[in-house]
């Protein structure tokens, strides 16, 4: 269970998580069937609705997934997969099915049938990576059913606009595509599946609770883990120690990741000065900022925010 108070980090986190891309289509599989997808830079989603299906991966670190009606996946940006109905059917490469005009596909013999929806989203990279660092290569929920009633009715009002030739259909199709995959990370989420390293970790460790939802509620205050150990009730060494196990890194140094993600937001979403931005989460100096943000970005604000801006511009 999320710590209370922490829910509304992870809510402007998906709010900030905003699509710069997405498709759907519905694909239709008879015995024998199969299809594959390369590595690709896009993260993408499949949704059983009928029938069932193997999930493998070139991973040898991702077992064999058997999916079955109202299973979901969500695969991350450079992972290869295939579907399949059995391991002897040889696949053909997602990207060469053919598609009409309700983007459905149809691919097989003519046997037991398999039906599933689709999508690829290319996520903002720069709101979205602590999240999506977050979770594993390949998420499978199986949907509860209140999950499961939601995500149905968006399924079906996507399959309406996708047959409608009504204005504004596509874009309609694609908002409900964003809403869709958001639905399905939450109900992972909500599944209890959360990463067993992490700060998605952290947030389902009551111990933690407190010193977590003071760093997420004021980025800003001069912490030390001395302070945050006394929220804790615990002694400075095992809260340390209890920290690292389950986020992997030091109190200080998840501080400063935060930092420096809100610091992000900041400069792509107001037009503060580097300084009140550092102000803004925890540094004296714009010079502090910028060597906290090297370590990650690898160039200072100010250059970080010029070319954000250029990539906004060309979108």
């Amino acid at each position: 269970m999320v710590v209370d108070g922490m829910l509304d980090v992870l809510d402007e986190m998906l709010g900030r998580a905003t699509m710069e891309g997405s498709w759907y289509a519905g694909v239709r599989g008879t015995s024998p069937w199969a299809m594959s997808s390369d590595a690709t830079p896009v993260t993408r989603l499949i949704v059983v609705t009928k029938g069932e299906c193997l999930l493998t991966s070139s991973s040898t670190l991702i077992p064999p997934m058997k999916l079955v009606e109202g299973d979901c996946v969500i695969v991350q940006p450079g992972v290869s997969f295939v579907l399949r109905d059995d391991v002897s059917s040889q696949p053909v490469k997602c990207d060469h099915l053919s598609f009409d005009d309700r983007q459905q596909a149809s691919l097989g013999g003519g046997g037991a049938v398999t039906e599933m929806h689709t999508g690829r989203f290319s996520l903002d990279v720069d709101a979205t990576e602590l999240l999506m660092d977050s979770l594993p290569p390949i998420m499978r929920i199986r949907l509860d059913d209140q999950a499961d009633s939601s995500i149905r009715t968006t399924l079906q009002l996507m399959s309406i606009e996708s047959s409608a030739s009504s204005m504004g259909a596509s874009t309609v199709t694609s908002r409900l595509a964003d809403i869709l995959f958001i639905q399905v990370l939450r109900a992972w989420f909500d599944s209890g599946q959360g990463a067993h390293v992490g700060w998605l970790a952290a947030l389902q460790t009551p111990q933690l609770g407190q010193a977590l939802r003071a760093m997420h509620q004021d980025l800003a205050h001069p912490w030390t883990v001395a302070e945050l150990a006394a929220l804790s009730l615990m002694s400075r060494s095992n809260f340390a120690a209890l920290f690292k196990s389950v986020t992997g890194v030091s109190p200080l140094a998840y501080l400063t990741r935060w930092r420096v993600y809100r610091a992000k937001t900041l400069l792509s979403d107001s037009s503060m000065s580097v300084l009140d931005v550092a102000v803004a989460v925890g540094y004296e100096s714009g010079t502090a900022l910028n060597r906290a943000f090297r370590k990650f970005e690898q160039i200072p604000p100010g250059a970080w925010r010029r070319r954000w801006q250029g990539v906004a511009t060309a979108a």
